[in-house]
């Protein structure tokens, strides 16, 4: 796992955009894990941007993203599926059928959860597996306690993380309980990926992810244990590491990262 610091939180957002923008120039056929929420919209607006003016093309990549909430229609402003479609995919050239969210509307939610991992495996696996962080230490909706070897399934949501979502539904109380969500074991299948973490609020449980012991109550431990990951954080996001040197010495002196570094003003 390396830590890379940023100056800011739009500097974290950037550094990602970067690093997704960099792995599908060099795979356009990548396939491309998602995550939502509000951390992730500054990743996507940046995308959009790239692909309207850079050229960053979609045309070829598969997206599976994390999660979806259990009995909220795709059309709904609140679903993930509405989500995405608002925040990238409306917006860049990837065919509608390229990209998958589990779904939540399934008659029968476990071999909905079945033909989500099959779906995975027949695209060859996930290359690049964008992740947030929850309040309480989850990745997906892998609440506490979850399976470090679980795949996607479905799972009851904590009273905290209702309370951590449910602002973004307009009746707050029509917020599903429920939601299907990839494992920690299908997360770590990816063979890289890239968690955003930004603001002080996030601190804390940062700290206990990356530097902490892995454990099931923190299921963004688990990420400790994959061969290439990356965590992307800002200062304010840094107050409770140890390691903050080191994590900066790795930025700037480390060969694979000379390309986002800034370059020297003359």
């Amino acid at each position: 796992m390396e830590v890379i610091i940023q100056p800011t939180a739009d500097a974290a957002a950037e550094l990602v955009t970067a690093l997704i923008d960099q792995a599908l120039r060099a795979k356009p056929d990548l396939v491309l894990g998602l995550a939502t929420g509000r951390t992730m919209e500054a990743v996507y607006a940046r995308l959009v941007r790239r692909h309207r003016e850079q050229g960053l093309s979609f045309k070829r990549c598969r997206t599976f993203n994390l999660d979806e909430y259990v009995g909220l229609p795709v059309g709904d402003p609140a679903s993930y599926r509405s989500y995405m479609n608002h925040n990238l995919f409306a917006h860049v050239d990837i065919p509608f059928a390229h990209t998958h969210l589990p779904d939540g509307m399934a008659a029968d939610l476990a071999a909905a959860c079945d033909e989500y991992e099959r779906c995975i495996s027949k695209c060859g696996g996930i290359d690049f597996q964008l992740l947030g962080i929850g309040n309480d230490g989850h990745i997906g909706f892998n609440e506490p306690l979850s399976a470090l070897q679980s795949r996607t399934r479905e799972k009851a949501l904590t009273p905290a993380t209702v309370k951590q979502n449910s602002p973004l539904f307009a009746d707050p109380s029509r917020m599903p309980r429920r939601a299907l969500t990839m494992g920690i074991g299908t997360i770590l299948d990816a063979r890289r990926c890239v968690m955003l973490v930004t603001g002080a609020g996030k601190a804390s449980v940062l700290a206990q992810a990356v530097e902490g012991p892995i454990t099931a109550m923190i299921s963004a431990s688990a990420l400790q244990l994959h061969p290439h990951c990356t965590v992307v954080v800002d200062e304010a996001a840094t107050a409770d590491l140890k390691a903050t040197d080191y994590y900066r010495w790795i930025f700037e002196n480390e060969p694979e990262w000379a390309p986002f570094r800034a370059k020297p003003k003359n």
